[in-house]
Parts: C-alpha cells; sequence; structure tokens
C-alpha cells in the first residue's frame, strides 16, 4: 500500500510542477524539469515495485490524466484567479523634463520617501531626494535632473 502512495505522490506532484511551469512561470524550465523528474522517478518506482505488466499500465494512465490535466488548464478559466492580469503602462517623466531647469522651485504633493510627486511649474512630476524624507507640502528646489529622473532637495 505504501509503494502505491510513494508513486501516486510523485506522479501527481510532478504533474502538478509540470501544470506550475506552463500557466505560472513558462520558460524557466527549473520547474518543469522538477515536474519530469518527479513523474520519471514515479513511474520507475511503479516498475521497480509492480513489475513491467503494471508499470506500462501507469505509464499509460499516467500520459492520458497529464493530457486531460493540462487541456482543461488552459481551457478553464480557474487559472485566470491566480495569474496577474493587470498591465503597467505608466511612465514616469518620460519626455516630460523640457521646460525644467535645476534651480527650479516647487512644492511637495505626496510625502517623499524619498520618491514622491511635487508640483514644478504648475505640472506634477515625480521627483525623487538624496535620500531625505519630506511631507506633503514641503517646498523644494530641483538639484538636478538625470534624463527621467528629478532630484530635488528641501529649501528651509
Amino acid at each position: 500500500m505504501m509503494e502505491w502512495i510513494l508513486v501516486l505522490s510523485l506522479l501527481s506532484l510532478g504533474l502538478l510542477t509540470l501544470v506550475v511551469e506552463i500557466i505560472f512561470v513558462p520558460g524557466t524550465t527549473v520547474v518543469g524539469l522538477a515536474g519530469f523528474l518527479f513523474m520519471a522517478v514515479g513511474l520507475g518506482l511503479a516498475f521497480y515495485y509492480f513489475g513491467e505488466t503494471t508499470g506500462w499500465g501507469v505509464l499509460g494512465g499516467t500520459a492520458v490524466v497529464s493530457a486531460v490535466v493540462i487541456y482543461y488548464s488552459f481551457k478553464s478559466n480557474l487559472w485566470k484567479r491566480f495569474s496577474l492580469r493587470n498591465t503597467s503602462d505608466s511612465k514616469v517623466n518620460e519626455g516630460l523634463t523640457a521646460g525644467l531647469a535645476e534651480g527650479q522651485t516647487g512644492v511637495t504633493v505626496s510625502a517623499l520617501r524619498p520618491v514622491g510627486k511635487a508640483e514644478l511649474g504648475n505640472r506634477l512630476f515625480e521627483v525623487k531626494t538624496a535620500g531625505d524624507y519630506l511631507e506633503a507640502g514641503a517646498r523644494v528646489k530641483v538639484v538636478k535632473i538625470l534624463s527621467n529622473q528629478i532630484i530635488v532637495e528641501s529649501i528651509v
């Protein structure tokens, strides 16, 4: 009885990791290889413990069950509850720094910890301090502009 539990556990774990590889982490191959390894060990133990006839039956059953599970994994919407569906199309000051200059002043709109939003020249920008934490409403001055990063410091 323990042999069957071991074989079925290895086959189930292997199938589960294969489904995880296909649905959640495609392209990593580490999880997929682990799944194939679990299934190969499970099938090898089936041949070792139960003989050739039962081993071939377990192999055929595993192939059919694997095909059905993978088919329904794609077909059903069950996995969509677990997968990420949101995309981020936001931009960080991309092409918007024109008109800004070092020394320009403004006011923070959100807390800078050390990144947040500030209003500079009647426009909102994502800004960054050199490590200081500033509360919303603090007056700031642009110290440096590096491509799309705007570095500010507090004006006391």
